[in-house]
């Protein structure tokens, strides 16, 4: 919590112009400068907080994919599931929709590319596991070539903003309480459904037999992922590696009770999409780069460490 709260801090104090935090908490209090306050109400305070809330989304999310699957690989992205909204929220931008609108066709495309994927491999037995990741990164390809086909149909005008957008920015954040308004109500959700989280971590015919409805709870989480994963893109675009390298980091530390890791999640998550904004947007300012290029060469070593430590 502490760390969350001075990575927040630190972000609103970084940028074009370095504040100082007294500067940012009279700011906060509509005392100061005027252009302060136009700095840390108007632009860093909506931006830093759909950056930390996009990224306790994604990790969350990625989280709950793991306990569903049972599997460490197992991300909205590599699955495909950020694939979907992805198009159905390119689609919005091209038939000029915003706001609540474009979040809920985001997850109507996630869904249903959750809905591919685990249709396609619903007959597969104890192979399941590694089938469905398989299917996801088929399904994700599928929505690659979807995506690619839309931007080379798209007017000139609106292609720019929509190969920033999926790179992963947020620069046009300025409205983060969707993102809010879904994240502390689902953690607060999970937090009841830990110990059945943490049963059904261990294997669906266990659950069952200690009393979980397993299909229930198995429909519940990927659908709540699946809206996670919407929110986010909505919000911020394409920001990979989140969903997967944050739970593999905090297991290492906090062991794999799902009480700890999926609260643990959100915070953890919050501060790196947090600390990436905030170096995509000083380390070449006053240009600013995709959010989504930091957390891919943060993410893409750190995975690969995992991997050749036996960590995945």
């Amino acid at each position: 919590m502490c760390v969350s709260m001075l990575s927040v801090v630190f972000a609103m104090t970084q940028g074009s112009v370095n504040l100082s935090p007294y500067a940012v908490w009279q700011a906060l209090l509509g005392q100061g400068s005027g252009l302060n306050q136009t700095l840390v109400l108007e632009l860093r305070l909506p931006r830093v907080m759909a950056a930390f809330a996009t990224g306790g989304l994604l990790a969350v999310a990625g989280a709950l994919m793991q306990i569903l699957l049972r599997n460490p690989l197992a991300d909205p992205y590599v699955l495909g599931i950020s694939g979907g909204a992805s198009v159905a929220a390119l689609a919005a931008i091209l038939l000029g929709i915003s706001g609540v609108l474009m979040s809920g066709m985001a997850f109507l495309g996630a869904v249903l590319s959750t809905l591919l994927v685990f249709g396609l491999s619903a007959r597969l037995g104890n192979t399941a596991t590694m089938r469905l990741l398989l299917t996801g990164v088929v399904i994700a390809a599928g929505w690659g070539a979807l995506i690619t086909l839309m931007l080379a149909l798209a007017p000139p005008h609106k292609i720019p903003g929509m190969l920033y957008w999926l790179m992963g920015d947020l620069s046009y954040a300025s409205t983060p309480w969707l993102a809010w308004l879904v994240l502390v109500p689902t953690c607060l959700i999970l937090m009841p459904l830990g110990r059945s989280l943490n049963v059904l971590a261990r294997g669906p015919l266990q659950a069952a037999a200690l009393g979980v409805n397993v299909k229930s709870l198995e429909r519940f989480v990927f659908l709540l992922a699946s809206l996670l994963t919407a929110i986010a893109v909505t919000t911020a675009g394409s920001v990979g590696f989140v969903g997967l390298v944050i739970p593999h980091m905090l297991r290492m530390v906090l062991g794999n009770d799902q009480r700890l890791i999926l609260p643990a999640s959100a915070l953890a998550g919050g501060c790196l999409v947090t600390l990436s904004d905030t170096l995509a947007r000083t380390v070449i300012a006053p240009e600013q780069l995709p959010v989504g290029v930091i957390t891919a060469l943060l993410g893409v070593p750190t995975f690969l460490y995992l991997l050749q430590r036996g960590r995945l």
